[in-house]
């Protein structure tokens, strides 16, 4: 139990610092991965999970999502956009079976679905 422990909370460390660059870097959302990394710091740490939930940064993309009340539109827009940039480059690194870009185009429409499935915040 300790080793997938451990490797929950590293995962969710990763996410996370790749959210804290996102906010930085326009081109890369941080809101995906502050959301994985909130759910790897559930199946960890719930001291990590508070924290995070509960942090002045990332507490309100936490709880948006958590309450359903929604993604704003630029989010969901640079998401989608980065997840099939990421997509067809690691299909055109990694296609060396046939079968590895038709995973990635199922997955990359499962997702596309779900963020444009989601709620969009409407600002007031």
């Amino acid at each position: 139990m300790e080793i997938k422990r451990l490797f929950f909370l590293g995962l969710g460390t990763t996410f996370l610092g790749i959210g804290v660059v996102g906010i930085v870097l326009p081109v890369l959302p941080a809101t995906p991965f502050v959301i994985v990394s909130a759910f790897c710091f559930g199946k960890s740490s719930k001291r990590f999970e508070n924290w995070l939930s509960n942090n002045r940064y990332f507490g309100s993309y936490i709880e948006n999502y958590k309450t359903k009340r929604g993604v704003p539109l630029d989010v969901k827009f640079k998401s989608i956009v980065f997840l099939w940039v990421t997509l067809i480059v690691s299909a055109i690194l990694f296609s060396s079976a046939w079968y590895i870009p038709l995973i990635l185009i199922i997955a990359g429409i499962a997702v596309t679905l779900h963020i444009t499935l989601l709620k969009t915040m409407i600002d007031s």
